[in-house]
């Protein structure tokens, strides 16, 4: 099979997904929670006076970039936003912008395999660092890192809450980060898309403005994951070399915009509910997986909107495990999705769904369990 038929085959699954109505979404941290009645009003008033038609402006509405600023409590003039076409267009124009041949881009294992895709197209060799450990609490430990930075380190991509164990670096940790890239030369990338779902995250931004980008997602907190709308933060120098030809150099979506600007202006009424909410599907999952020998969790609570579940001490595949769910309409993530190292010991369950959708997936994991110990072979997954 060629590389194109490959990733066809992929859409292709993906596309056979969305066509099934009956899918319970528990893989893909999506936000499943009813939006605030402002953010559908702010779409619909958008499309009546038909803003569609038109380009946004480049950098995104400035109404939005200064909102972005302060949910960050990053101060103005001293950072700067860009809002691109989802989280991960930023983090694909940054890794695409900083990197270059014979770099190397530090990561987290497991984390978000897509940067590393990105990292290795610019010709940059990705160093990866294990941390499913309980031993560092499932986190990137300082002196770790920096036992593997070298003068070709350029660029380090920090996932912090971690994806897919929902771990947060601790703020001396942050401070340290800060100081090993500074003294490598090396800039870090602050992907921070889970950081409503955490109690005390701490931002590297304000110990390093000269060398971080900060990534922003809708996707997660707000739910405006179709709609394709995100943003990167960093210094004026630096946010200069990522404005100078952005992929989205006509604006994204004005329609999203206004979504994004309505949910932030919104979220202090809205959203301490939908955290409760998913957080109480968290504590479900644990009691569930406490009742089978061999279960744990491996991070809780976890501060993103899901939790990793260890399946590792009762003989289970992740991938059956998954295949199991799907055959039950239910879509969990397996472990491979994160990582090759750790694919055998972990799967993932998005939170920020609804409460019969989380007793589905606790009723069935008896079931399931059996049914993933007697699969011999499953399906591709993706």
């Amino acid at each position: 099979m060629t590389t194109f038929a490959r990733i066809s085959e992929r859409n292709r699954h993906f596309d056979r997904l969305v066509g099934r109505h009956d899918i319970k979404w528990l893989g893909q941290n999506t936000n499943h929670a009813d939006p605030h009645p402002a953010v559908l009003e702010a779409m619909t008033d958008c499309l009546a006076r038909g803003e569609y038609h038109l380009y946004a402006p480049p950098l995104g509405l400035e109404a939005l970039r200064a909102a972005i600023l302060e949910d960050l409590r990053l101060e103005p003039g001293r950072f700067e936003a860009i809002v691109t076409d989802g989280a991960i267009e930023g983090l694909y124009h940054a890794c695409r912008t900083l990197l270059g041949p014979g770099d190397e881009m530090l990561v987290a294992d497991p984390g978000w395999l897509w940067p590393r895709a990105f990292a290795r197209e610019a010709g940059a060799e990705v160093v990866e660092v294990p941390i499913y450990d309980e031993a560092c609490g499932y986190r990137l430990r300082p002196q770790d890192l920096e036992a593997r930075v070298t003068e070709r380190s350029r660029l380090i991509y920090l996932v912090d809450p971690n994806n897919p164990t929902g771990a947060i670096q601790t703020a001396p940790e942050i401070e340290e980060i800060a100081r090993i890239a500074r003294a490598a030369g090396a800039l870090v990338i602050h992907d921070c898309t889970y950081r409503h779902f955490a109690r005390g995250h701490s931002l590297l931004a304000p110990h390093y403005p000269e060398g971080t980008v900060t990534t922003y997602s809708f996707s997660k907190w707000l739910g405006l994951a179709g709609l394709r709308v995100g943003a990167v933060v960093a210094a004026p120098e630096l946010a200069a070399r990522l404005a100078t030809a952005p992929p989205n150099n006509l604006g994204s979506s004005i329609l999203a915009q206004r979504a994004a600007i309505a949910g932030l202006r919104t979220k202090e009424a809205w959203f301490p509910a939908v955290d409760a909410a998913q957080r109480a599907n968290q504590q479900r999952i644990k009691a569930a997986a406490q009742a089978i020998e061999g279960y744990r969790l491996a991070v809780y609570p976890s501060h993103g909107n899901f939790v990793a579940l260890d399946v590792s001490g009762a003989g289970v595949d992740p991938e059956a495990l998954c295949q199991a769910y799907l055959d039950k309409d239910i879509l969990i993530r397996q472990g491979g999705y994160h990582s090759q190292r750790f694919a055998s010991r972990f799967v993932k369950i998005s939170t920020t769904v609804p409460e019969a959708w989380v007793a589905a997936f606790c009723d069935l994991l008896p079931e399931a369990t059996e049914q993933a110990r007697a699969t011999a072979s499953v399906a591709a997954l993706y």
